[in-house]
């Protein structure tokens, strides 16, 4: 079975050859259409050449001469005029290719239907399987002074490499944003694998820090247990905050191993179907019971009379409803606090809301974010280490709902938690 490292290498590597294929293939397309640009062309060249052989004019003259063998007129050798031609003949035709949009280099031919060959090229007229020749028959005035009939053949060799030439601008262009992405990708997972050991790294860290912290916490709080019988009473506040900071210090170990587990993978949460609105109940009670000893705390709740059939981790989801909860309570100096919960379009819709300072819009944006704590000027309010909404949002996602957040700066905050029911009735 595939890791997902190995998953993410083998997608990988599976894009690139397919962006190599397509590349290969936008190659073919345009060498194919290169090709058919190139025969246009040449088309157009032969047509303006045998237009200007065909008539009496200097070089047409001069050709006359040479295939004649006659320099009665021209008093030079007839080795100096065959050589002379040979340069007019090819700088004519290169003069014609290159108006006609070709500049590949080429040999040519003059030669009659009788196979004797009057004029070639300076450059070797090579006849390669893979090389192209375009014959053209010469009308006019060479053939009437020879009686015979003329063709000029152009060739042109290795076109293959002149029409990779052509496509140069689209190729290395795309080579080159290929190679980058491939860099990019590389050292984006590079990157990714690093930051995952070192989450891990943090996490085994953590684990055992946390862990060899339990064992002190837990003696404290049992010998506070023990003082709390014999301690004289002016000293038994003192105890009492010993335990009562102690176990708030075991929950806050908890928690972090809690969330360490989750992020390792190496903890999953056991999901079954149940009827929520008993415990939801049950929560809403205890906290009424802690608002009625602490006559600061206003709070009230309202549940829809009916069954709230979720799948859930019903111990998580217990602790996303009381973290909510107590946010409300701890962070509002004379605390309202209203939950209430109802059902709509097939889920259950769970709303808390309180009376605080509120969040910037800024701020709404980070609230989710690991550690990220809300500040009040530079001094965070009330102390804790930015796992709370941390941790809620990450429950609720792996319970597959949705939680909101509205709020205005000192008119307060509305938590909203989406869950999907199992059952509508």
């Amino acid at each position: 079975m595939l890791t997902k490292r190995n998953l993410y290498v083998f997608v990988f590597v599976i894009a690139v050859i397919g962006l190599l294929v397509v590349q290969y293939q936008y190659l073919r397309v345009g060498l194919g259409l290169a090709k058919a640009q190139f025969s246009d062309k040449i088309d157009k060249a032969r047509e303006n050449i045998n237009s200007e052989l065909s008539e009496v004019n200097s070089l047409t003259y001069t050709l006359g001469n040479t295939i004649r063998k006659d320099t009665s007129e021209v008093k030079i050798g007839l080795d100096s005029l065959e050589k002379a031609s040979q340069y007019y003949l090819n700088d004519y035709i290169s003069y014609q290719l290159n108006v006609s949009g070709i500049d590949a280099p080429f040999s040519y031919t003059l030669y009659s239907r009788d196979s004797i060959t009057y004029l070639s090229s300076i450059r070797p007229h090579l006849k390669a399987q893979d090389n192209l020749t375009y014959p053209m028959k010469i009308e006019g005035y060479l053939p009437e002074l020879l009686q015979k009939e003329i063709i000029l053949e152009i060739g042109f060799e290795d076109l293959n490499k002149y029409f990779l030439g052509q496509l140069r601008g689209l190729i290395i262009p795309g080579l080159l944003f290929l190679l980058l992405i491939i860099i990019v990708v590389v050292w984006v997972l590079k990157s990714f694998y690093l930051q995952r050991s070192m989450i891990t790294t943090t996490n085994d860290f953590i684990n055992n820090l946390t862990h060899e912290l339990k064992t002190p916490v837990f003696s404290i709080g049992l010998a506070s247990k023990i003082l709390e019988e014999d301690v004289p009473e002016n000293k038994k506040a003192v105890v009492e905050l010993i335990r009562k900071e102690s176990d708030r210090l075991k929950t806050h170990i908890d928690k972090v191993l809690e969330l360490a587990s989750m992020e390792s993978g190496k903890k999953l949460l056991q999901f079954q179907e149940i009827d929520f609105r008993p415990d939801l109940k049950r929560i809403c009670e205890s906290f009424a019971i802690l608002a009625e000893h602490n006559n600061a705390i206003d709070f009230g709740y309202e549940l829809e009379e009916r069954p709230y059939h979720i799948r859930a981790e019903k111990f998580h989801l217990e602790n996303v409803i009381g973290n909510l909860l107590e946010n409300a309570r701890k962070y509002s100096d004379d605390p309202k606090v209203k939950l209430t919960s109802y059902t709509s379009k097939g889920r259950l819709l769970i709303k808390i809301c309180d009376n605080g300072p509120g969040i910037s819009q800024e701020d709404i944006k980070k609230i989710f974010s690991k550690y990220y704590r809300v500040k009040n000027g530079d001094v965070h309010k009330v102390k804790g280490y930015g796992l709370g909404l941390y941790y809620v949002q990450k429950i609720i996602k792996m319970h597959r709902g949705k939680i909101s957040v509205e709020s205005e700066l000192g008119k307060g905050t509305t938590f909203l938690l989406s869950l999907k029911l199992t059952k509508n009735g």
